[in-house]
């Protein structure tokens, strides 16, 4: 569905945009992040041919962004961070300006109009200015207009923002319907948004991509947290015949009856036989075994590290 080759984006001489590469396929809700000024904001524009790259190509649904423009904007909702929106207007005639922009046809228009404002849970507020609405009716008065059309290619920048519990799920909801039929691009700094609703995240830093993974890989881990009543000295014995663990480190704990540990293993963990063969080695000791899972990487530190890394990478390269 689409599809960035090589993209690049000069300002001066600085590269905002640095040879990126990547596809997403219909149905995939996609993360991207990266910290500000990572050029974030800048792929996103070039995205939605708000602005020209310099270097590579774009193509949405197998047609060239470049080479005609018109055609693959017609696929595209954009929701920027700025919203774009005209305070002066009431929401009823904005959305039918954009309509209008977004050429559809004369006979389908008002039906759309209808569609988007119900699934923004904004009718309440369709003869109101713009100017008057709060922080999270504008927000979701974005929502509409940039899924007008039914766009195959959705870009949201920040979506939830200003937005309250309730109108948060809302949007959830709405963006994994909408992702049946389309791709979806989500822009956000609120890791849980990721979590919420992406499969994939792609991790910008200075303006190249340091990862593009699904998050089920990225949260693959090689460690595991177990809770017994062996000290660590006992844990070691215990588990001596398992050559596939690196180290075992104790826990801070307040009960001296049981003991909690992290055990790093040699190889990250594919299936649940390690972590079997842990606890029969355990009971079969004569111990007792309060826990054993595998440890969960959260997204933000996931974040930290893939930035970490990069970081690591660029200084190995100077």
């Amino acid at each position: 569905m689409l599809e960035v080759n090589k993209l690049t984006r000069l300002y001066g001489d600085l590269k905002a945009v640095d040879d990126v590469s990547f596809k997403i396929a219909k149905g995939e809700i996609v993360g991207l992040l990266g910290h500000n000024g990572a050029g974030k904001t800048t792929i996103m524009k070039m995205l939605s041919g708000f602005i020209e790259s310099n270097h590579g190509t774009i193509k949405i649904n197998n047609i060239n962004l470049k080479d005609n423009p018109k055609k693959a904007q017609k696929d595209i909702g954009y929701l920027s961070e700025n919203l774009p929106i005209y305070p002066e207007m009431i929401v009823a005639d904005y959305l039918d300006y954009v309509s209008e922009i977004k050429g559809i046809d004369e006979n389908q228009k008002i039906s759309e109009i209808k569609r988007v404002i119900q699934a923004t849970d904004i009718e309440s507020k369709i003869l109101s200015p713009i100017s008057t609405l709060s922080r999270g009716y504008k927000q979701r008065v974005g929502i509409a207009q940039a899924i007008l059309g039914k766009p195959k290619l959705l870009i949201l920048d920040e979506p939830t923002n200003g937005l309250d519990p309730k109108q948060t799920n809302l949007v959830r909801t709405l963006i994994r319907d909408l992702s049946k039929d389309a791709t979806v691009i989500l822009s956000t700094h609120i890791m849980q948004e990721v979590d919420a609703l992406c499969s994939r995240a792609l991790i910008i830093r200075n303006g190249k991509v340091a990862v593009d993974a699904e998050l089920k890989e990225l949260r693959k881990s090689n460690h595991l947290l177990l809770s017994s009543s062996l000290t660590k000295d006992e844990i070691i014995t215990a588990l001596l015949s398992i050559d596939n663990i690196s180290s075992v480190d104790e826990l801070l704990t307040e009960d001296n009856s049981v003991f909690s540990y992290r055990i790093e293993l040699k190889d990250i963990i594919e299936d649940d036989a390690i972590i079997g063969q842990i606890a029969r080695l355990i009971v079969s000791s004569g111990a007792n075994l309060y826990s054993i899972n595998k440890e969960v990487k959260d997204l933000e530190a996931l974040f930290r590290e893939a930035n970490d890394l990069s970081s690591s990478t660029n200084r190995m390269d100077t």
